[in-house]
């Protein structure tokens, strides 16, 4: 495969909030970081927030290891197993009983007791190492007591105040809110899912986003001349942003490793990743094959290209023969239950599913 990004450049990273869907970012850095795509600056909201605090690190086994072994109780004071049968809809499973208390005391309180979040945060994060990294860090949250949005740097803060306005970024709706310093905070994606101010206000025009289509209000800004963003987004559902289940985490890890390396090298497919070696011409012949091969009778050519041409508004395909091609071969894998977390050519995905 051939590098298609540009790796002498450094980068801004913003990293959107999204809950449990976070793993998806940490898959997408280590891809990231494998290739030699360097970083000075993160700015994160909510859970992007707490990624962007580890990227600041530069420490991404201790990213892996914390996303790769999640559960619901390393974030929430909840049972996992109650927890795992609700969001896998094991109703069967529940002790009803068990489960109408928890729920009536969530209720009371005003959301989940993320006590274990609290002390997972102070466990694990330098902010030592934060504060005075290479790559400075900015936190999106926002203030209820002053009704507005907060963009704060990491070397600004001291310890104390570094962790509680990550807690402060992270405090999603279903979470317990409590006072820190005297006022009341909530989730960044209130104001500012998708971190990108703090970035171009600073000047930064190289900058990488990290999508995951949390919940949140996207702040709109003009970008500068010469400033760019390029977006590394899952096109598939990432589940449930509560879902903090370590299986779940550990696809969204994948699905986001992938996606950084279909960015990175330009690979074709939507679902698929297919690295390009056939020209246009190969493609067209292999589609001709194809519609021949479906058809009962020898076909003209002009009945060649109506097949053709009716295939490719079939497969939705708008490019050229070749992206018809990726479509019908997409279409055939995922029939076949061929697995989609692996990178093939375009020649090793034919074989797969029995066209070489």
């Amino acid at each position: 495969m051939q590098l298609k990004f540009d790796t002498s450049k450094i980068y801004a990273v913003a990293l959107e909030g999204g809950g449990a869907r976070g793993a998806y970012q940490i898959g997408a850095w280590r891809a990231l970081k494998d290739n030699g795509v360097k970083f000075n600056a993160v700015a994160g909201s909510s859970v992007g927030a707490l990624n962007g605090a580890l990227l600041a690190m530069d420490d991404i086994k201790l990213a892996e290891e914390l996303w790769q072994n999640m559960s619901f109780s390393r974030v929430m004071d909840v049972d996992d197993a109650q927890m795992r049968n609700i969001m896998s809809g094991k109703l069967l499973d529940l002790d009803l009983k068990g489960v109408h208390s928890k729920l009536k005391k969530v209720l009371k309180e005003g959301g989940f007791d993320v006590s274990p979040l609290k002390n997972l945060i102070k466990d694990t994060l330098d902010c030592e190492k934060i504060r005075n990294g290479q790559t400075r860090l900015f936190i999106c949250t926002h203030s209820l007591t002053d009704r507005k949005g907060l963009e704060l740097e990491a070397k600004d803060l001291s310890d104390g105040e570094l962790r509680d306005m990550l807690l402060a970024s992270a405090y999603f709706p279903a979470f317990k809110h409590e006072q820190i310093g005297g006022k009341m905070y909530t989730d960044g994606g209130v104001s500012n899912v998708l971190p990108l101010s703090p970035l171009v206000s600073r000047g930064y025009k190289d900058i990488i986003s990290i999508r995951l289509y949390g919940l949140g209000v996207e702040k709109k800004i003009r970008l500068p001349k010469g400033t760019k963003v390029t977006e590394i987004a899952p096109n598939r559902d990432l589940g449930n942003m509560l879902n903090f289940d370590a299986e779940p985490c550990r696809k969204n890890y994948k699905l986001g490793y992938y996606d950084a390396m279909r960015l990175l090298y330009g690979l074709y497919g939507k679902k698929y990743y297919i690295d390009r070696t056939l020209t246009e011409e190969e493609a067209y012949a292999i589609l001709c094959a194809v519609v021949r091969k479906k058809s009962d009778n020898d076909l003209s050519l002009r009945q060649l290209h109506s097949e053709l041409l009716r295939f490719s508004k079939e497969s939705g395909s708008k490019g050229d023969y070749f992206d018809v091609l990726v479509a019908f071969m997409e279409k055939s894998a995922e029939s076949l239950k061929i697995n989609e977390l692996e990178i093939y050519t375009d020649i090793a995905l034919l074989e797969k599913i029995g066209l070489r």
